[in-house]
């Protein structure tokens, strides 16, 4: 078996929906660098939200491992064994695992290995021995990182898949129509005119450390809708709906909230019609990316390799000198390369990125 000849082809990526699509260009160069290529993707059930709307992604298999952070402790192995067992009732010719420089691959080709899967590559720091057929030494952190992006197509170039026959590196999404129409209805209903400026913010964040100050937020949101008349639409999900709440209390001023109201689909369809979106460093930030929407990045400095890609955008944060701690949680408990952006700052990018936008459709 060579990687030429790979037809059906498994890759793997455990994390999240922003790490997903920050994978979507690699797996498309993997997608279309063999004619007659299947391509499936092993995620989390957060990734899988997004997976299914990346048209290079022919199938989609869930699955939790254990070796993830965000995976609850299991009662037994038997869920990782019936998992085991259906990826090699598959007959993959080949598996890509992709992470970040600071996860390790081995429990992901130990599985690969263990389903008789005759092509496995993956960076690795140390040597896997005969886990891995194709290893890749790690060169990050030591001799730099790169964006997120380009290590991964860096990393299927070597099985001959040089960003595919498009040669483009750009996010992959494909926004469900179904989600653009019902989405459309629900802003032309709560009085919000497409054809003029308005914003969409997404103030949630899974990790507490890429998270800016609710009571800020609400001083942006009050200025873009008093001194600019922008409307301000919120985004989030079913458990963010009592922190976009108090936003919106706190702004004292009109708004729409679709927090909780929106599956995968129509949380794209909203940010691909926002002219703007702010954001944390979160999955958002990338989907808007993905559908070419404009962002204003509020970036806590915990990692430096997951900026918006291939779109116009401003990554705000305050420079700290506890920057890039890898950190869920802020190690210092100041958040200070957050919460020292201040809210004039957001709102003066916001206007710049809107004036583009605006540009750009006339």
């Amino acid at each position: 078996m060579t990687w030429g000849s790979a037809r059906n082809v498994l890759c793997i990526r455990l994390d999240s929906m922003g790490d997903v699509l920050m994978t979507s260009p690699a797996i498309r160069a993997v997608k279309e660098c063999a004619p007659g290529r299947s391509v499936t993707l092993l995620t989390s059930s957060s990734g899988a939200a997004i997976a299914r709307l990346i048209p290079e992604i022919d199938d989609v298999i869930v699955y939790d491992a254990p070796w993830n952070k965000m995976t609850e402790p299991a009662a037994s192995s038997e869920p990782d064994l019936a998992m085991l067992r259906q990826i090699k009732h598959r007959d993959f010719d080949a598996a890509i695992i992709f992470t970040v420089f600071s996860q390790n691959p081995l429990p992901a080709a130990m599985f690969c290995y263990l389903a008789d899967i005759p092509l496995r590559l993956a960076h690795c720091r140390e040597n896997p021995y005969h886990l891995l057929t194709d290893w890749i030494p790690d060169p990050e952190p030591d001799q730099g990182i790169r964006h997120e992006v380009q290590r991964q197509l860096d990393l299927v170039a070597h099985a001959g898949c040089a960003n595919g026959r498009t040669g483009a590196s750009r996010l992959s999404l494909e926004v469900p129509q179904a989600a653009r129409h019902r989405v459309r209805r629900l802003l032309r209903a709560a009085g919000i005119d497409l054809q003029q400026p308005w914003v969409s913010i997404h103030p949630g964040a899974t990790a507490p450390s890429r998270r800016y100050p609710p009571e800020q937020f609400a001083l942006v949101a009050r200025a873009l809708v008093e001194d600019h008349s922008i409307p301000i639409v919120f985004t989030g999900t079913g458990a963010e709906e009592a922190l976009v709440e108090g936003i919106r209390e706190q702004m004292r001023a009109p708004s729409l909230s679709l927090a909780g109201q929106l599956d995968p689909g129509e949380l794209a369809a909203v940010l691909a019609l926002a002219p703007v979106v702010i954001s944390n460093n979160s999955g958002p930030a990338h989907v808007a990316a993905a559908v070419g929407t404009p962002v204003v990045d509020l970036y806590a400095l915990t990692n430096p390799q997951h900026t918006p890609w291939g779109v116009r955008h401003r990554v705000l944060y305050h420079d700290v000198p506890c920057k890039y701690c890898y950190k869920s949680i802020c190690p210092q408990g100041h958040q200070d390369c957050l919460r020292k952006v201040p809210p004039s700052t957001i709102v003066q990018a916001t206007l710049a990125l809107m004036g583009t936008a605006v540009e750009a459709s006339v």
